[in-house]
């Protein structure tokens, strides 16, 4: 089935249409909810003195409800089907959404944040779907572009955004991203057929179980997983509280559209960065490109803290979340690599584990490092990048050793 579907160009490319709508379009409503929720806290009551502490809190406290759920899709895929599964998570989200844009005080619109976690997981599986359909010689592209509409998301969701929350609150916002999200929805439910057929047919609970152990038991994984954590405390770090810093050098009376403007100009790098640096791993090597842009990525990590005023800041982000988005989208092409058909469901669907580990470590320092200045998040960064890097020498190191002794 598999080989037929590689011999029909129009399957995996729609697939990867559908797919990199659908991820754009929920990571747009999830940027607007990070980049704006610092802006809308002291409507929910939070004084604008603790907004640093608490957009931190947030983040943290409500990445970690979903996190312990990320095995169970991935079994649940691998056991009955996977676009159930994948339907399921933009449901949730949906739901997500329209608790907060209800919310009448801080803590339902927490409850709608941390419901919102428990869409994790969902990315990875339209990866290895994707992954199974897309001939060889495009995968590093493919995984670029469908990769790349999550940072693509991320950013260019609070550019468009920006000015309907300065003219109508973040709310109405909520309201046109519920929208949207039931179209995706619809079109996940409707608009492709899942052609995986499952072998394994275990109790679920030993399959849960083993998604994680499948990880843990294997050395390279194990190392891999730990630098993508690392690379992502980094990126989380300063992501979430860029808006802060951005409203620290503007002090105009449009701070959403400001806000939006900066985050969306990283949208312009990412457009043309991911997809090249991803045509560049199909010709070059995808672990080669991954090493060259995570160096790049903790050499540009500084910039945004040495920038002088908005324009320099905007430049220097712009830049970071190019590279950024080009790393993601290859780091998951290596991961889907590294796992076999019968168990990339469970692999993939923990694929952004580290992303979300991750982006609940680093508003967690980012609480701590930020009583001083919102602007040391960008140094504290390199240096997770740095360390990142160090550790991803050794998982490369272990993937030679498995190859090695497969061989």
């Amino acid at each position: 089935m598999t080989s037929r579907l590689r011999r029909q160009p129009s399957s995996w490319f729609w697939l990867l249409t559908l797919f990199t709508v659908g991820s754009f379009i929920e990571t747009a409503s999830f940027s607007h909810v990070t980049a704006f929720m610092p802006l809308y806290l002291p409507h929910l009551g939070v004084l604008e003195a603790n907004v640093p502490e608490w957009t931190g809190r947030i983040v943290a406290v409500s990445s970690a409800v979903g996190i312990p759920f990320m095995p169970v899709w991935g079994a649940l895929a691998d056991r009955y089907a996977r676009r159930p599964v994948i339907v399921r998570s933009f449901v949730v989200h949906l739901i997500a959404l329209i608790l907060m844009l209800l919310a009448g005080n801080l803590w339902v619109f927490v409850f709608g944040r941390a419901v919102m976690s428990l869409t994790f997981g969902n990315s990875g599986l339209m990866m290895a779907t994707l992954s199974e359909r897309v001939p060889e010689r495009r995968v590093g592209l493919a995984f670029a572009i469908m990769a790349g509409a999550l940072p693509l998301g991320g950013l260019a969701g609070p550019l468009l955004g920006g000015p309907i929350v300065d003219a109508w609150g973040l709310p109405t916002l909520l309201a046109f991203d519920s929208v949207f999200v039931l179209a995706v929805t619809l079109a996940m439910t409707f608009g492709y057929r899942d052609t995986f057929h499952a072998v394994d047919h275990r109790p679920l609970v030993k399959m849960t179980a083993d998604s994680v152990l499948i990880i843990w038991r294997s050395p390279y994984l194990r190392t891999l997983f730990a630098a993508l954590f690392l690379l992502t405390v980094g990126w989380a770090l300063g992501r979430i509280y860029v808006p802060l810093a951005i409203m620290a050098l503007y002090q105009g009376d449009q701070p959403a559209t400001v806000v939006g403007l900066v985050l969306g100009a990283g949208a312009l790098t990412t457009v043309v960065f991911t997809p090249a640096m991803g045509a560049a791993a199909d010709r070059y090597g995808l672990w080669r490109m991954l090493f060259a842009g995570v160096v790049v990525e903790a050499i540009l990590w500084s910039t945004p803290a040495l920038a002088n005023g908005l324009v320099g800041f905007t430049v220097a982000w712009a830049l970071l979340g190019g590279v950024v988005s080009g790393v993601t989208a290859i780091s998951f092409a290596v991961l889907s690599g590294s796992a076999s058909s019968d168990i990339r469901g469970r692999v993939m669907s923990l694929s952004t584990l580290p992303m979300i580990a991750g982006s609940m470590v680093g508003p967690a320092i980012g609480s701590v490092v930020t009583q001083g200045s919102v602007f040391t998040v960008f140094p504290v960064a390199a240096g997770m990048t740095t360390l990142g890097i160090g550790v991803l020498v050794l998982a490369r190191r272990r993937a030679l050793e498995k190859a090695a002794a497969a061989g």
